[in-house]
Order: structure tokens, then sequence, then C-alpha cells
């Protein structure tokens, strides 16, 4: 449920930390949210350009990888292999190569920080994002809207909804998008296609089901980067090159559906069911590079190519209820949640040797041997069951304690036909508590401190190199924050600090990189701050201040203590604000800016490089008026050169200076 002022930078309930709709003041945790205001003003394309407007939250990969969006929460960065801590509508992505996420059909997102095993499962104690999508209208709504831009850049996309009967008991909402761009890299084409159908029946007066599906192709030619040498570190290398195969492409094809059921019993009684699919398939050759002593030859180490199918199946069902005993309330959810995961991939070599590249004069014409030889044929099934339970109590207008628990079973196998690995199974429990304090000694502002756990199983998807299976993960965190209100309520703050540890924590393998290890425990400690909303009439402000303190505190071998975790930067922030004429002749012009930092990250897991600190700089100006609107936006516009993150010893060049003309029409 989305409530609120949707023109608005802040918006004051958010459903994901509670499972509720609950005011975001009374929750003992920091919770962010982006609205569709903040995206459509920065004219986001991909989720990872969105988190920057929040402390603490950073991208892993680049914007024209082949690896998806995937996000590093308080230092702890999330794993696509065991399910990872992105959810859209309160269900787990589960996406395998990275989570491909469309913006088109989002309402806002939410980012509750801390652990979030006791309502979510299993998962890294850093944070969860939860998209909220779009959802039908009573009120007959349609806008269509193209958008162009710099390296061939094209994308259209609608948004349809109505009621579909008088009695506006039924109604419907229909996203869709395509795009088909270029990149400022090389041969780094991408063309994707989604459509988003969603339909709403009034079943009686407190019934309600929603049925929804999704539809998402991507093929986009593999790209992962450039080495981490000092030639690319320094920008003596054109971010443009190219070092793969111009005709190896990543082919994904994502279809999902669900639904989701509510009843109404009484004002203090409610239940509600929800069931998600996800049919996933995708097709991905790779080549494995590595940089010779010269620091300008990169042998071609391996061709490799990933055929791959996985099906997700996820039932919830929550029973919510109100109590009240004399002063005190009582806000109870009781839930239970089953999930089904099943993953075939087939690996196939080649046994042919691959040509090297020239990093300074690459050489595009030489033959790209295919893959003959069958390396894997490996299925994972991962069965999970959690029971949990929560009671928001209210003891006073202006104390509220919070209280849960969730008991997770999963149910674990693996087993490889051709890489024979037999049948292997594992079986791990965990319970994951929550307690938390709200204080609000004035209207406007709320203490709070809190306590909780995450459990991570590291099952089939993750393998050594002899392919057992790993130790869970489990993780543990402190956190004391301040929220406040000005302005009546339009400018919203939070100031949260934290510590956070995890234990068996799973990284890859330097050794091998096709494989995973276990090392010991990792530390965080932090500090954020985040602002939103608006400061006068028009004018309109979202930032962010983040300092971490990440090490390995702990190692089953010496290599990694004391280092700091990759691509964690320890200090980190973002402004954007934007200001729109209310009356006279120039009612509905506006103008907007920001600039985002990131400071110096290490490279890997050894420390043996740094990714250096950036800091870039966006615009905007847009006219709305009525039915119609244009905008366009600069991102970029000093053209620094800068790199988003490093992974696998290769870092990934942000793009250069970009513009972005859209326009709009709504009736």
């Amino acid at each position: 449920m989305v409530t609120g002022e949707q023109d608005s930078y802040r918006v004051p309930n958010a459903s994901t930390a509670t499972k509720t709709d609950a005011l975001v003041r009374d929750i003992p945790a920091s919770i962010q949210v982006i609205p569709r205001q903040v995206l459509e003003d920065q004219r986001i394309t991909r989720v990872r350009e969105a988190v920057t407007n929040v402390s603490g939250v950073t991208s892993v990969g680049g914007s024209q990888s082949v690896a998806g969006d995937r996000f590093i929460f308080r230092g702890f960065a999330e794993s696509y292999l065991s399910g990872g801590n992105t959810f859209v509508d309160g269900f787990r992505r589960f996406d395998y190569q990275g989570f491909n996420l469309e913006v088109a059909n989002i309402e806002q997102l939410e980012i509750l920080k801390g652990p979030t095993s006791v309502l979510y499962g299993q998962g890294e104690p850093g944070g969860i994002l939860n998209i909220v999508t779009k959802q039908p209208l009573a009120t007959p709504f349609y806008a269509v809207e193209a958008t162009i831009g710099s390296f061939d850049f094209y994308r259209p996309t609608l948004d349809f909804s109505g009621p579909l009967n008088p009695d506006k008991t039924i109604r419907y909402r229909l996203n869709a998008a395509y795009q088909n761009s270029g990149s400022f890299v090389d041969f780094a084409e991408r063309e994707q296609v989604f459509v988003a159908p969603v339909i709403s029946f009034d079943l009686g007066k407190n019934t309600t089901l929603t049925l929804e599906g999704e539809y998402f192709n991507t093929s986009q030619v593999e790209y992962f980067g450039l080495p981490a040498a000092d030639s690319v570190l320094s920008g003596r290398v054109p971010r443009s090159r190219f070092l793969y195969d111009p005709d190896a492409r990543l082919e994904r094809e994502i279809f999902g559906f669900g639904y989701r059921l509510q009843h109404k019993f009484s004002d203090n009684l409610s239940v509600r069911s929800g069931f998600r699919a996800l049919l996933q398939n995708y097709e991905q050759p790779s080549f494995y590079l590595e940089l010779q002593p010269d620091n300008r030859t990169l042998t071609r180490v391996e061709t490799r190519f990933d055929r791959s199918d996985r099906q997700v199946y996820s039932l919830q069902t929550d029973v919510i209820g109100k109590i009240q005993t004399g002063s005190i309330k009582q806000d109870l959810l009781l839930g239970v949640e089953l999930s089904w995961l099943n993953d075939t991939r087939d690996i196939f070599f080649s046994t042919i040797p691959v040509p090297s590249i020239d990093l300074f004069n690459p050489n595009y014409d030489q033959p790209i041997p295919r893959f003959d030889e069958q390396a894997a044929n490996e299925r994972g099934v991962q069965n999970q069951v959690g029971v949990y339970a929560q009671d928001l109590i209210s003891i006073s207008d202006n104390l509220k304690i919070l209280l849960g628990g969730r008991f997770d079973f999963v149910k674990d196998t693996y087993g490889d036909e051709i890489g024979g690995v037999s049948r292997q199974e594992r079986e791990d429990t965990a319970f994951s508590p929550r307690v938390g304090i709200v204080y609000q000694p004035i209207q406007p502002v709320s203490l709070y401190a809190s306590w909780s756990r995450s459990f991570l199983p590291n099952g089939a998807a993750f393998r050594n190199a002899d392919a057992s299976f790993f130790e869970p993960t489990k993780g543990e965190a402190f956190e004391a924050g301040v929220k406040t209100e000005f302005l009546d309520g339009k400018l919203v703050a939070t100031l949260a600090a934290y510590q956070i540890t995890k234990q068996n924590i799973v990284v890859s393998d330097p050794d091998r990189p096709r494989f995973s290890i276990q090392v010991g425990e990792q530390r965080s400690r932090g500090i954020e701050f985040d602002i939103a909303g608006e400061i006068l009439p028009g004018w309109k402000i979202i930032g962010s201040y983040a300092y971490i303190d990440a090490e390995i505190t702990e190692d089953t071998r010496p290599a990694f203590k004391g280092n700091t975790p990759t691509n964690v930067p320890r200090h980190s922030a973002s402004l954007w604000t934007t200001y729109e004429f209310q009356t006279g002749g120039l009612k509905g012009f506006g103008f907007g800016g920001g600039v985002s930092f990131i400071g110096d990250r290490q490279g890997d897991l050894e420390n043996t490089f740094e990714v250096p600190s950036y800091v870039r700089t966006d615009a905007a100006i847009y006219y709305r008026r009525g039915q119609l609107g244009a905008a366009l936006n600069f991102k970029n516009i000093f053209d620094v050169y800068y790199f988003e993150s490093a992974d696998f010893g290769f870092v990934s060049p942000g793009a250069p200076f970009t513009v972005l003309g859209t326009v709009s029409v709504q009736f």
C-alpha cells in the first residue's frame, strides 16, 4: 500500500519494515523511501542509479555490465547466488545473474537498513531494497513517454490504468517499456522489452483479489569492465575500450505471475495471502581475462558458456490484528512463508586456445572458438519454511516497543552429473529475533534503538572447490538513532549509528575464480544521515551522508584479517534539489541539480589496489503544464572519468557526459 502525496520527496508511510502500513517515524529502524517523483526528476532508468540518494547503499558492477543490479548495504554486499536482498512487493527477487530490474512500473523504492530476517528470512545483515510497484487506479489514467539520449539511447514507455466496469470494482494497470541503446563502451549494445499487467477485483465489500504478471527480455553484448591496471586506474586507457567478443551476447528472459488476496473481517482483524512465481532462463558466454606482466596483453584464460533455467515459487500468508487493553494498543502480525527454488545450469567450455588481446590496440577480427565440451550439469534445489510473529506495542502515544521473531527451516540439495558431484543435502534452521523501542519526547522527534539478528544459508548456489556446503552466515546488529520532522512535517531527517557483525562470510576464491571460500567475521560500524522533503513550496530536496568503518576482524587464514571489504567507501554523500515555479507565467517550469560523492574503495578482498574516489554532478530542466511535459537531464556534466566499482580484478568505468531528452503526455 502506498499513501501520501506522491508528487513530494517525502513519504510518511512505508510497509517494508513491519509488513504493515506503518508511519516511518514509529519504526525503530532507519528506512528511506525514494518516491516516484525522484525517479522522474532524475530520469532514472536503472535502479542502481536511484540508490545513490540513500546513505550507506552503493552498487556493485557497472551500468554497462551484464551482471545486473546488485547492492552493498552498510558494507555488506548482497549475493545474487543466494537469493539476494532485493524484493518486489515483499517477495524476494531471486535473480541468478544479478538483479535485472525495470523502473517503468515502480511506485517507490523502500530501503530498510539492518538485519531483516525477522520478517523476510534469509538475507545479508546490511539491509534490503523493496520495490513497491504501481497498482490499478479507480480513475482513468493514460501516460505515454519517450526518452532519447546520448549513445543512441531510445526508450518509450506507457502507463495505462482505470476501471473496467461502471461500479469500478474491476480495475487494471498496464506498464510497458522498450529500450534500445548503445553505450559509451564500444560494441556494448542493449535491447530490452518489459510488460507488466495488473488487474484487481473487489470480491465484495471487504475482499480484494489482485492478479499480476511480468515479462522481461534482455539482450546485450557481453561486458564486465576493464582490468584494474595502473594504466586503467590512472585514466590512460579510454573508457570506451572493449576487450571481449562483439558477437557474444547475454540473452535473458523472465516470466513472473502471482496473486494477492486481502480480506477484512473487521476493523481489527484482516488476512492477506500472496503468491509469486518467477521463471527465468538465460544464456551467457564468458571470457576469463588475465593481464600479463607487460600490463597490456590480456590472455583469454578460459572460454565458457552458461545456460540456466530457474523456477522460484513463493507463498506468503499473514494475519493482522489490533488489540487494545486499557491505554495499551497492540498491532499483531502472524505469518508463514513457503518457498521452493529449482536451479539447473549447463556449463560448456572450449578446448581450443583463444587469441590474446591487446589492452591498448585490440584486434576484434581474431576468430573466437565456440563451445565444444560440456563441463557441468548442475542442479540445486532449495525448500524453505518460515514462521514469524511481530507485535508493535504502543504503551502510550509517545512510547512504542516492537518485538518479533522468525523460525526458518531450509533444505538445500545439490548435484552435478557431468562434474562428478553426487547428490548432496544440507538442512539448516535458525531463529531470528528483533527488539526495538521508539520514544517521542515531542511529536516531531523520535528516538529509537534496536537489536536484531540475520540468517543466510549458503546452500546449492555456493560451493567450495571440493563441492562441499558452507556453514550458514549469521549476523547481529545494534542500532540507535533519531528521526525528526521540520516545517510541519514537510521535511524529514534521520540520523543513525550502528554496529553489525557477520560470521561465516562467503567470498570469491582468489585462487579459483569459479569457486568460493568461507572466511571468519566482518564488522561494520557507521553513522548515516538522510534528509528529504520540501523546504518551500516548489523547492524539494533529498540528500544523504554515510561513514562506514568496515573490516574483516577474523579469518580462517591470516590473509584477509584487518582488510577492508571490496567496494565499501569510508565516506559517501549525495544531494539533489529541484525548484518548480508555482505561479505566474513560469508556472510549471523547473530546474534542479545534484552531486554525488563516493570515496576511495578497496578493489579486492586482498586490498591490493584502490578504486579512486569521485564526485559526479548532474542537472535537469523541465516543464510540466497540464497534460504535457518535457525535460532535459544532464548527467556527469563535467565529464569526470570515474569508476563505479570493482569485481574479480576488473573495474567498471562510469558514463561520460550524457544528455537525455524526454517528452510525455498524460490524458
